[in-house]
Parts: C-alpha cells; structure tokens; sequence
C-alpha cells in the first residue's frame, strides 16, 4: 500500500512539473498566408510546373503521332526501316520518360525550385518562431497545421500573429473557428501555462 502511494505522489509531482512548463502554438499555414512574398513564390512554382508539364505532355503527343504513323505504315516498311522506326519512338519515349523525372522527380528540378523560393521565407519563420520561444521561455511551440493531432486549441495560446508582427507583417483575418463543446477550455498539447497565462 506504501509503495502504490509513494508512486502515485511522484506521478503528481512528475506531472505538476510538466504543467509548470510554458506551451504555446503556431499555424505555420495561416503565417505563410499572410506573406506577401510566399504567394508569390508559390505563384512562380505554379506557373513553372505548369509550363514544365505542357513541355512534357508536348513530348508524349509527338510519340503518340509517331507510333500512329509507324503503325499507318508499317505495312509499307522493310524489316531494316521498321526497327530503326521502332528505335527512334523507344528512344524518344525514354527521353520523355528522363525528362519528366528530371522536372518532377525527388529532388528535381521544382523541388530545388521550391526550395529556392520558398526554403528562405519557412527559415525566417522558423528563425521568428524561435526567438519568440527564446524571449518566452517556452518549452515546447506546437505547429497547429504539421500532422501532430490538436483536438482543440485554445486561441490565447495561439502566437501566430505575434511571429508575423516579429517579421514585420500584418496580423491575418481568421476563419472563425468552432467552439468548444466540452465547456472548459484546455490547449491540445498539454500545454497550460500554470506560472503566467501563457504571455
């Protein structure tokens, strides 16, 4: 009975010392909404992909104007021309084929764009988001739109505006969100601030 009690205590004094801990969270989607710079750079990798899959797309119809045409004649050809028709279109497909893993592959050609435009606009966020925690002393800040499940947020934790105001944006207009049902209002994550409300 002694033991169940003393481990029942330093379960509580574990979790009073946890509590004591700062939480807050950001919604990294809604920051990069309300950046300027970051719908225009997502703007350009749009267009870019776009353009790079009309140039692929482009590749495929001319293979398929080929292989439309070889089979047409085909019966026309000797046994020589018809291989080296067979050879072009093969070739020409592998080259398609090299191509479109070359503009959209891991690590291909828009990735690195990707990462050339938008890389610089997330390190700043993050750079933001860590003097905030610094300056805070938080311990832990949660990303309310990474795959981390937040059942419910409280907003009084939510330090969104704070890391655009800190970049020098303005604050964004939010979608209103859905009340609690449950009546008592508990930050996802664990996270209460027990010493000072959050601040």
């Amino acid at each position: 009975m002694k033991k169940i009690f003393i481990t029942t205590i330093a379960a509580i004094a574990i979790s009073l010392s946890a509590s004591a801990q700062k939480y807050a969270f950001v919604d990294t989607e809604y920051i990069l909404a309300n950046i300027p710079e970051y719908k225009s750079a997502q703007s350009q990798v749009d267009n870019i992909s776009v353009m790079w899959q009309k140039e692929i797309e482009a590749r495929y119809s001319e293979i398929d104007k080929m292989y439309k045409a070889f089979q047409a004649e085909s019966i026309l050809l000797t046994e020589d021309m018809k291989k080296k028709r067979e050879n072009e279109i093969i070739t020409k497909e592998k080259e398609a084929k090299e191509l479109q893993k070359q503009r959209f592959g891991v690590d291909g050609d828009l990735f690195k764009k990707r990462q050339e435009l938008v890389k610089p606009i997330q390190d700043k966020i993050y750079n933001s988001i860590k003097a905030l925690a610094t300056k805070g002393t938080y311990a832990v800040i949660f990303d309310k739109s990474s795959d981390l499940s937040m059942l419910y947020t409280n907003p009084k934790f939510d330090k969104s505006d704070e890391i655009l105001l800190g970049m020098g944006y303005k604050k964004g207009k939010r979608e209103e969100e859905p009340k609690n049902s449950g009546g008592t209002e508990k930050p996802a994550g664990g996270g209460t601030d027990t010493k000072s409300g959050g601040k």
